[in-house]
């Protein structure tokens, strides 16, 4: 799986690099952490929980930050076990960028593989949680710097705009109709 996404924030570079190296932050912006505790230089222990279509694990894992090039760009390597329900590990460089006085470009590529019950159930299904995590995580991450909907990121936008398009193709007639909910929705409830 890869994912390759880029998102304003409304504070300068060395802000939103101070943020991404709070812990506190991290825990309050990662849908489902439960924990994020300092295990050696650049590196942490994590647990949370996760669901993924119709698997719903806990996963302890590792984070290890490399490359540092504070406060323009770092790789994360990570690894986590959930038990039964699989394996999930891989990397994804960070980069940011000054975007004006008051913010910050964040761009992002990350790679990972997963095992298990998690590689059973479909890369699409797969793919599709990964993308709304990242979604929400960026949602928390521009309220914790103060920057509320307005900083909305680029591919949520977009994907809301195709999912009305699509909403309203599916109409036909004149009637208001109900929107639907998609499965990423419903990946999130758990």
């Amino acid at each position: 799986m890869e994912l390759t996404e880029s998102h304003t924030l409304p504070v300068p570079q060395q802000r939103a690099w101070e943020a991404l190296n709070d812990t506190a932050i991290l825990k309050v912006c990662i849908p489902g952490c439960e924990s994020i505790d300092a295990d050696g230089e650049n590196a942490y222990a994590v647990a949370l929980t996760a669901a993924v279509g119709p698997v719903k694990a806990r996963f302890k894992g590792r984070m290890q930050l490399a490359d540092i090039d504070a406060p323009r760009s770092y790789t994360i390597q990570f690894e986590g076990q959930g038990g039964a329900a699989g394996f999930g590990k891989g990397d994804a460089r960070v980069t940011l960028e000054p975007a004006g006085e008051d913010a910050t470009t964040l761009s992002y590529t990350a790679s990972a593989q997963v095992g298990g019950k998690l590689a059973q159930i479909g890369s699409r299904l797969v793919d599709g949680a990964a993308r709304k995590i990242a979604t929400e995580f960026f949602k928390r991450f521009t309220e914790q710097l103060g920057g509320g909907a307005a900083a909305e990121p680029e591919a949520a936008a977009q994907e809301t705009s195709e999912t009305q398009a699509a909403d309203a193709e599916g109409a036909g007639g004149d009637e208001p109709q109900k929107r639907k909910r998609s499965w990423t929705a419903w990946i999130s409830k758990s």
